[in-house]
């Protein structure tokens, strides 16, 4: 074969220097260059300091978010060194700011526990700023160093002297990297929360000069606390949360837990600060003993007759937080969001046999409630098994896996395919009669389903709306959940823009958040925007304008006039099928909301605020956002 190299020589081959590779890729290093890489930026920062407070010699660390969207990070740490790197010949402070893998992580002599081990964040954050300014507190004196985009515009600079140690980092995100550079206060907001709960005695403040609004974040009692937070509103048992910690083989363990009158679990789990979404050792090992110490403990007190109970049985209902501190944590995938240490199963497996048991036998009262518990989840888990088992054996005898009023489309490709709900049969028919049926399902469900937030798994699988929605996804639910099953990628739920409808869009959003997560975590879970007015032109022009809101109304009519008639919709019945398809369902014109979980901890209270029982949070909750409230029909 007769190759042709004139295209392809050594001057071809691109070497990045210094910090010109993580400006080149930046995904490979922040995840993304949009809001979530933008966020990225500020818990590198402030993940350092945290590794301090690890450490033991820093317990403050402050965010401010300036106007002009630059932030400072500082800490009362012991302050990056600054004196001459050996290997460089310049000062340390400069090597960490613009070399990857440079820190002090990768020995152990100084942090022993981080949460940060490769060596790549704050001087990422460096190569990704328009502009950095470093401030070190250290051995009596105060220094200073700037940069632009990675590289250093001056040298290390001696300010004076200082009584203090710490670092004060100020950075501001390069537009030409980002493609929004406004921080949201929000986001900022629940990882210090989140960080402050996981760091018992560690002061954080979050203030932000935009709008004034400040947060101090402290909580002495750690994860308990975070349990708390994450169960408030709700029935507990017990009153408070059962705390267990220790220290084995170097690892560090937390685990605070507490049971709740709902259906299902909630574990969160943290290594060196880091939220482990996807479990890992230390999850495998306190589910291990949390089952062993609970079915050992109701066999030596005879609170069960024969067999055991199973992890899920036991698992029902519980809220727990575990928090490890592991001197060389090994994770699954460059997120780090599964734990891979095999000795930390072992040592989660001791500490909770042995503390959970000392528990029990301390606290009979609260032991027996407790198993009083797990037997009425052992009953329902029994009674929901028969009701799936009934459900399919009707599917089969009456020749059909789908409910008869499901209107489905003729394409079987599932990833092309669409499901809309209805509420009625007025709907119905005209999302029936307006859609495509090549692609789009369309299934009315009559009158408000099940609160999925309160009735327990047999009643709902009992219900025949719910089984009808049930059977026409295909992915089952909970444990039987298969997403490779599901017969639509986008659900969509169309209702009315009404009290009512509001209502019914809450209680689907209930039931898949609490029984089918992973089609929301798919994204494969929509809300359809329907028009809230028509607009017809008064002095005999044709055609029609269709808007969606209070504020479109009113920005439509200072543009353009108050000459025309008014149609306000108050239920998708009152469109015939050819409006209904031009506004709501056509691809080419219609808008939908996907419905996502950044914030699985707000979206878990969310639920439990208004579809919970207790009805004073639900109260305080619509008082206080009363004056949010789009769309409101009296």
């Amino acid at each position: 074969m007769d190759k042709n190299y004139s295209g392809y020589r050594a001057e071809d081959i691109q070497i990045l220097e210094g910090l010109e590779a993580v400006r080149k890729r930046p995904g490979m290093y922040i995840g993304s260059t949009g809001s979530r890489g933008l966020h990225h930026l500020i818990f590198e920062v402030v993940d350092n300091s945290i590794d301090e407070a690890l450490a033991g010699y820093c317990d403050y660390i402050e965010v401010i978010i300036h106007r002009d969207n630059s932030v400072t990070i500082a800490d009362n740490g012991r302050g990056i060194p600054v004196d001459i790197h050996p290997q460089v010949g310049r000062p340390a402070l400069e090597v960490v700011l613009t070399r990857l893998h440079a820190g002090g992580k990768f020995g152990g002599a100084q942090y022993k526990i981080s949460g940060g081990l490769h060596g790549v964040g704050v001087s990422v954050v460096n190569a990704l700023a328009e502009w950095m300014e470093v401030e070190v507190k250290r051995e009596g004196y105060r220094y200073r160093q700037t940069f632009a985009r990675g590289v250093p515009t001056g040298d290390l600079e001696l300010l004076g002297e200082a009584d203090e140690t710490g670092t004060r980092v100020t950075f501001k995100p390069d537009p030409k990297i980002f493609e929004e550079i406004e921080f949201q206060y929000d986001v900022v907001h629940k990882r210090l929360r989140e960080l402050a709960f996981l760091n018992a005695g560690v002061t954080l403040v979050l203030l932000d000069l935009r709008t004034g609004r400040e947060k101090v974040y402290q909580h002495a009692g750690g994860i308990r606390d975070y349990v708390r937070h994450l169960n408030l509103h709700k029935e507990v048992l017990p009153d408070e949360p059962i705390y267990m910690e220790d220290n084995k083989q170097g690892v560090s363990v937390e685990v605070a837990m507490q049971y709740v009158n709902v259906d299902r679990e909630l574990i969160l789990s943290y290594v060196n600060t880091i939220h482990t979404v996807d479990g890992g050792t230390h999850e495998a090992g306190f589910k291990a003993a949390l089952t062993r110490t609970v079915n050992d403990y109701a066999r030596k007190h005879n609170l069960i007759k024969n067999g055991s109970f199973s992890g899920e049985d036991i698992r029902e209902g519980l809220t727990a937080v575990i928090n490890v501190k592991v001197p060389e944590p090994q994770f699954e995938g460059q997120t780090k969001t599964k734990l891979g240490n095999s000795e930390v199963r072992g040592v989660l497996d001791w500490v909770v046999s042995q503390l959970l048991a000392n528990y029990l036998e301390e606290h009979p009262a609260e032991a027996r409630r407790i198993i009083q518990r797990v037997v009425i989840a052992s009953r329902a888990r029994e009674a929901a098994r028969r009701a799936r088992e009934l459900t399919k054996r009707k599917s089969l005898l009456e020749h059909s896996t789908l409910p008869g009023k499901l209107a489905d489309c003729s394409a079987r490709d599932p990833r092309q395919t669409e499901l809309y709900l209805v509420e009625g049969d007025s709907a119905g028919g005209s999302a029936k009669q307006g859609r495509d049926r090549e692609f789009q399902a369309v299934l009315p469900l009559r009158g408000k389903i099940l609160n999925a937030e309160k009735a327990r798994r047999d009643k709902l699988l009992g219900n025949e709306e719910i089984r009808a929605l049930i059977t026409a996804i295909g992915t089952g639910i909970l444990e039987d959940f298969d997403l490779d099953k599901a017969r639509y990628h986008r659900i969509v739920i169309m209702t009315d823009a009404d009290v009512d409808g509001a209502h019914i869009r809450t209680l689907l959003l209930t039931f898949f958040y609490r029984y089918m997560k992973p089609l929301i975590d798919a994204g494969y879970v929509y809300i359809a925007q329907p028009p809230l007015y028509k607009l017809t032109p008064r002095k005999g022009k044709k055609g029609e304008t269709y808007l969606y809101s209070d504020e479109q109304l009113e920005r439509f009519f200072r543009e353009k006039g108050r000459d025309w008639n008014i149609q306000r919709y108050k239920g998708l019945g009152e469109m015939n099928p050819e409006q209904l398809w031009d506004t709501t369902m056509n691809p080419e014109h219609r808008t939908m909301l996907r419905v996502t979980l950044e914030d699985a901890l707000a979206a878990e209270q969310l639920f439990s605020t208004l579809m919970g029982e207790q009805v004073e949070p639900r109260r305080e909750f619509i008082q206080n956002h009363a004056r949010e409230v789009r769309n409101l029909d009296v």
